[in-house]
């Protein structure tokens, strides 16, 4: 079976990374903790006393990627200002809730998609995964479509897939909010259920922030879960994101 030229990018930049391992780990502590200083500083500036940002991935290696964990009392609102605080901290490369929603940097390096991810649009062309009116809860009919979308993911397992929910502007804009990160958490429930992994996809919900062209923002064509698929291994990896010398 042929190679996709987008998947053999990506196998040759996971090769490039194992290669670069044993990058000085002292830059790399150094680098991370004062990424985690003023992370601290930009949570206490939110009056968020209550989350945490974690700077090392689950094999306890310093990354860029933020982690945020609790503050789970605080609205949207608060966790939303204080993601967007850390995001925008020089070096952060992306932030990540332990609950699966996630923000990433606007001048981090530009995401590559994969070819699954075009296998999914080609899917949600022609139909849409159905909630119940005013609900997260996903309409019975759509658990075809459902497993259609998880199986054309499959090929990109190891790759973050990150799945936006969208609504019209037909209500008042904190509930669009709040439903549209429901739905897509939601989605990203049944995609675990039908076997792709948990900590590789993440979910938020943006309202009716992001209308369709050329649709008129109340249109309901805008209620619609969205997915893009972002490979995980940089090119050309930064010392920072690789572990050190044993």
């Amino acid at each position: 079976m042929p190679v996709r030229p987008q998947i053999a990018v990506l196998a040759g930049a996971l090769a490039s990374a194992t290669l670069g391992m044993g990058a000085a780990a002292g830059t790399g502590e150094e680098f991370v903790h004062a990424l985690a200083t003023q992370a601290r500083s930009a949570i206490a500036a939110n009056g968020a006393a209550r989350i945490d940002a974690n700077f090392r991935d689950r094999f306890g290696w310093p990354t860029r990627h933020a982690l945020l964990s609790g503050g789970g009392n605080y609205d949207e609102a608060r966790r939303d200002r204080v993601a967007r605080s850390i995001a925008a901290i020089p070096g952060v490369g992306g932030v990540f809730w332990s609950d699966g929603t996630f923000r990433t940097q606007a001048d981090n390096a530009p995401i590559t998609p994969l070819n699954c991810q075009e296998d999914v649009q080609a899917l949600l062309r022609v139909r849409t995964i159905r909630f119940k009116e005013s609900s997260s809860l996903i309409d019975p009919a759509s658990g075809r479509l459902l497993d259609e979308v998880a199986a054309a993911l499959r090929p990109c397992l190891g790759s973050i897939i990150a799945i936006t929910g969208h609504t019209d502007a037909s209500g008042i804009e904190p509930g669009n909010l709040e439903l549209s990160r429901a739905r897509a958490q939601a989605v990203r429930n049944a995609l675990i259920r039908r076997g792709i992994p948990a900590d590789g996809l993440r979910a938020q919900g943006v309202g009716s922030s992001s209308p369709i062209a050329g649709l008129q923002p109340q249109d309901p064509a805008n209620r619609r879960i969205e997915f893009v698929v972002i490979a995980t291994a940089p090119v050309e990896p930064t010392p920072v994101d690789l572990p050190g010398p044993r």
